[in-house]
């Protein structure tokens, strides 16, 4: 049963529980932003051939990793200390779900500069580019509306995410299509489109982790998990 949708998330008796609750916020966008503009610097770094932005953007995954288990620390010593109920549950929880798929994204970001430097190496730009700069900035968007969502406490606008995340699935695919076809006509380039197959699926990868970030805010805002449900039944859901 959803819960009434005037509840809120930042109204408490205690001042250091709502202050302990704002920074939890306050540290996940940052969290996002910093894994956001990983993709974006990946992705330029293999666009541009630039070597230096690619290796900042392996160097950058270790501070992910860090706030990951920073904002783990601190939902663990808010279930400790606070024993958070209804809405602040949820968002505690739904934290704790969220970094992660951050993490993921920040990894899928450090492979991509990984390949970019080694197509780089290899010099000529391969086929390919082309569809990786367009569902880059696709899922670029993808992340940043879904943390957007969270930063307004949105379900509309992270149901938007998830249906953007099955026409990205979609572009991917014909993008697939296309560059085997390619290899197949040109056996010469199979080679260095592989690699451009492999940024690709990560950035298919990035999208998918974004949408599981729209899930859980929903989760977070309606109490209902949608996770597993068609966009249709999700939709209804959320206009209740």
């Amino acid at each position: 049963m959803s819960e009434p949708t005037h509840e809120t998330h930042n109204q408490h008796i205690s001042q250091q529980f709502n202050q302990n609750l704002s920074e939890l916020r306050n540290h996940f966008l940052a969290m996002g932003g910093l894994v956001q503009r990983q993709i974006t610097d990946s992705v330029d770094a293999l666009l541009n051939s630039d070597t230096s932005l690619a290796e900042s953007v392996a160097a950058t995954e270790k501070s992910v990793d860090e706030m990951e288990r920073m904002i783990d620390e601190e939902c663990t010593q808010i279930i400790a200390r606070r024993q958070p109920a209804a809405s602040d549950l949820r968002l505690v929880i739904s934290t704790v779900k969220m970094i992660s798929d951050l993490e993921r994204i920040g990894d899928e970001a450090a492979k991509i500069a990984k390949m970019a430097i080694k197509l780089s190496d290899e010099g000529k730009a391969p086929r390919g580019y082309i569809e990786v700069r367009h569902i880059s900035q696709r899922v670029t968007q993808m992340v940043s509306g879904s943390l957007d969502a969270f930063a307004r406490l949105d379900a509309n606008m992270a149901l938007e995410i998830i249906r953007e995340d099955s026409s990205v699935d979609a572009e991917y695919g014909s993008a697939i299509r296309s560059l085997m076809t390619f290899m197949m006509e040109d056996p010469r380039s199979i080679s260095q489109v592989h690699n451009v197959l492999w940024v690709l699926r990560a950035l298919e990868r990035i999208g998918d982790h974004a949408a599981n970030v729209a899930e859980y805010v929903i989760f977070m805002v309606k109490g209902e998990d949608v996770r597993h449900m068609k966009i249709a039944e999700a939709e209804q859901l959320i206009s209740e």
